[in-house]
Formats: structure tokens, sequence, C-alpha cells
């Protein structure tokens, strides 16, 4: 079965405002046409994507398996078409995405002495950005900091380095020399719970901490931190990063009883380029952290 990308960049659209009218918007189309495309993409697939009602439109059981598997396709299609047009430029670079604390420079020198016909550039990422920029074609390979959805990657670590706790400097942890992350349950955690799942899962954490104000909109760890020294919420980082910024208004404590951070080079699992396994052993013996 042939599936038409454009069909399913507007049912993604649909499913993303749960609302035919804001998709329509979103896609500069009529209603009328938007509706008529998914009814097609409906027929196609023989199968109902959306329960429709007056006062909103949801997923039905097959919508959710499609907007699970229809994103990565997307992505990958648009990946491709970037890796095309770059080539039909004549341009030869190879991009490297990084996370803040981790130092890539031995390696990039290493691989641009090997490939001196590569340009070679680097782009910073964040924990939003670090997967979906290779998802995307906008890096070839990113070092990333797990946990992180494997689907679609092929993933090759590098280090571990222990992940400590982050404070105000006037919180009554801040004088110790280490505590368990069961000390953090009656704090409020600035960031994705999914990032710290031995927080997330304790059974006496604060009720509504991970709730508790904008924290999703808390996208870099500037942001974080200005407002681990505002209000008095917590971090837990990896050690690297964690002393990447120097501030006299923050403290971090290592944590004893959780693992370290992995961080692995991860590359789309649908390039066979052998560049990028190249790059990643050249990473795993060069990458200092920094």
């Amino acid at each position: 079965m042939d599936v038409d990308l454009r069909k399913l960049r507007y049912f993604v659209a649909v499913a993303e405002e749960s609302h035919f009218g804001r998709a329509a918007e979103r896609l500069h189309i009529t209603q009328p046409v938007l509706s008529r495309q998914i009814r097609a993409l409906e027929g196609e697939l023989g199968a109902q994507l959306f329960s429709r009602g007056k006062q909103s439109t949801e997923l039905t059981g097959a919508g959710r398996q499609l907007l699970e598997d229809a994103r990565p396709l997307l992505a990958s299609a648009q990946a491709l078409g970037r890796r095309v047009q770059r080539a039909a430029r004549g341009a030869s670079v190879f991009t490297v995405g990084f996370m803040p604390g981790i130092t890539v420079t031995r390696a990039v020198r290493e691989f641009t002495a090997r490939h001196p016909e590569l340009d070679l550039q680097v782009v910073r990422t964040s924990w939003d950005t670090q997967v979906r920029a290779v998802h995307e074609g906008v890096l070839d390979v990113s070092f990333v900091r797990l946990p992180v959805d494997h689907r679609g990657l092929t993933l090759r670590p590098v280090f571990r380095e222990p992940r400590v706790a982050v404070l105000p400097a006037h919180h009554r942890l801040a004088g110790k020399q280490s505590l368990g992350i069961a000390d953090l349950a009656a704090e409020r955690l600035l960031q994705d719970p999914d990032a710290v799942p031995e927080w997330r899962d304790l059974p006496d954490r604060r009720v509504g901490g991970e709730d508790a104000g904008p924290v999703a909109a808390f996208r870099s760890v500037e942001e974080k931190l200005e407002h681990v020294a505002l209000s008095g919420g917590v971090l837990v980082l990896p050690l690297s990063t964690a002393t990447y910024y120097t501030r006299t208004d923050v403290v971090h404590v290592a944590i004893d009883d959780i693992g370290p951070n992995e961080v692995c080079v991860a590359w789309s699992a649908d390039r066979n380029s052998p560049l990028l396994p190249e790059f990643a052993e050249i990473a795993a013996i060069a990458v200092t952290q920094g």
C-alpha cells in the first residue's frame, strides 16, 4: 500500500490540534478540503482514524497507532529531502550535535583529519532536540544523554558519569557531602520527570511536584538553573553539565543511590553510511567529559 505523505501530514496536524478547524488554519487550507483528505486516508487504510464529536475530535485506536508510526516516517522523509538537497549543492557537510557539558573537540578534530573533504559542523542540542534533530536530518550524529526513545536510532555508548542534585545555595541539603534520591521526594523537580525515573517512581514524592508551575516551558539548562535559584526547585543533572555552569547561587550535591548518566552517539537507523559508525568509534575513544 502506498501512503500519501501529504495526507499523513494532514492527519498529524488534526491529531495534534484535536480540532479540524485549527488544523486547517495551521496547514493553510480550508476545513472542507482537510476533511476530504482525512476521509480519503481513512478509505485507503480501511480504518476510522478519528471519533468526531460536536465539541472534540479524538483519535481511535487505529488513529493512535497511525500517529505513533506517522511521526518518524514524516521525519525520515524530511531528513531524506535535506540530504538530497545538500548533495545537489555539492556540499559535503557532516553535522554533529552535542549536549551541554560534553566536549567533542578531540573527536571532531580526529574525524576531520581522516576526512578533510568533509565540512564538519557542531550544533548544541537540548533535552528536547537531541533526538528529534537526528530524525529530521538536521544532524548526522548526535551525542545524546539517556534515557531517549530508541526507536529508529542506532546507539553507540561513549561514556558514563555520575548524576548530582542541583539545589539553591541556601537549601537545607546544600551543605551535605552526598544524599539519596529519596531525600528529594519532597522537592519540586524542575525538569521532565521521565529524565529522572528514580525520582518519578518514589512512592512518597511530593504530590503534584511535577505539575507545579510551567515546568514544560523550561527548555534550556540555563532557564532551569535560573528557576532553581529563584523558586527553590531542584534538578538532577549529569556531573559535567552541573559543573559546566559556574554560579554562586546554586550548588550541586552527589546522589549516592542512583545509576550514572550514559552518553551515546546516535544516528538514524535507516542510514548505512560507513561514516556514522566510524565517527562513533572515534568518539568512544576521544571524547572527554567537560
